[in-house]
């Protein structure tokens, strides 16, 4: 049995700020501090930031011992070589997929879906499916189809963006849970942030979020066993993408109402935790 190990990523994104400050670090500040709080890697996302931003803050996370994970988001099918091509160079692990080639049917999607997944194997650079609003993946039902139809399809689940997609209510209900155990079946990475069925992004100290946040690691723990039961070796990738303003809710003055940095390092430790309980089991 080889190695299994949880490795703990932040985002390039969130840390543009990354606390109500509003002060945005130099990238050498945002990729030290990225590092002294223990985390493995950064996603560069290409929709929030550009290729030249990667470029840019590369050498530093080199600098700083950060893997960085690649999130790409093609407009047409073919651009998504160029990404694929270039995550590699830069060494990351896999490429994050938030598909902007949106069929309005399930029958169109499938052949998108496909081909992208060949692109990956042509250039030899695994790809994996953000589960995200105004994508391909956008709705639950369309990606559950999607998943039953295309096997190899693998899933990076951001669970926050179906509760708000479904305005799933609490309790849920067994049906819902159902589905969400379906796609965190599917899923090789998982990402860290609390929605309602109304926000996207929810303080997790607010005590009218207490029911949110448990159902959130209810599904964290979920994903992380979930993992281990499929994987004998190799790193389970979890990413804390706390997003900044308008993703964070502000006051009447625009001030965040809340520390995402201390935030995203909170949902690191219970995720840690998480994952050392599996391993003393």
């Amino acid at each position: 049995m080889g190695t299994r190990q949880l490795k703990t990523y932040t985002s390039l994104w969130s840390m543009m700020p990354h606390d109500a400050s509003g002060d945005i670090l130099p990238y050498d500040a945002i990729c030290e501090k990225v590092a002294v709080a223990g985390y493995d890697g950064m996603a560069i996302d290409l929709g929030a930031g550009d290729v030249a931003q990667a470029r840019a803050v590369r050498p530093h996370m080199e600098r700083n011992g950060l893997t960085p994970l690649i999130v790409a988001f093609p407009r047409t099918v073919e651009s998504l070589r160029e990404t694929l091509v270039m995550a590699q160079d830069f060494g990351a692990p896999f490429v994050d997929v938030i598909g902007q080639v949106m069929p309005l049917s399930v029958d169109g999607m499938i052949p998108v879906i496909r081909r992208w997944i060949d692109m990956a194997d042509e250039v030899g650079m695994p790809i994996q499916f953000e589960t995200h609003r105004n994508c391909i993946t956008n709705d639950l039902y369309a990606t559950l189809c999607l998943i039953d139809a295309v096997p190899e399809m693998r899933l990076c689940a951001d669970l926050s963006h179906f509760v708000v997609d479904r305005e799933f209510k609490l309790p849920l209900d067994a049906r819902d849970a159902g589905l969400i155990a379906r796609i965190i079946d599917r899923s090789d990475s998982f990402q860290g942030r609390v929605a309602s069925r109304q926000q996207i992004q929810l303080q997790l100290d607010f005590p009218q979020h207490a029911k949110w946040v448990e159902l959130f690691k209810g599904w964290w723990r979920d994903g992380l066993e979930s993992w281990r039961a499929r994987h004998d070796a190799g790193d389970c990738i979890f990413m804390c993408e706390l997003g900044p303003p308008e993703y964070a809710m502000t006051d009447a003055t625009g001030t965040e109402m809340s520390n995402r940095w201390e935030e995203a390092l909170t949902i690191r430790r219970w995720v840690m935790d998480m994952w050392d309980e599996m391993e003393r089991a």
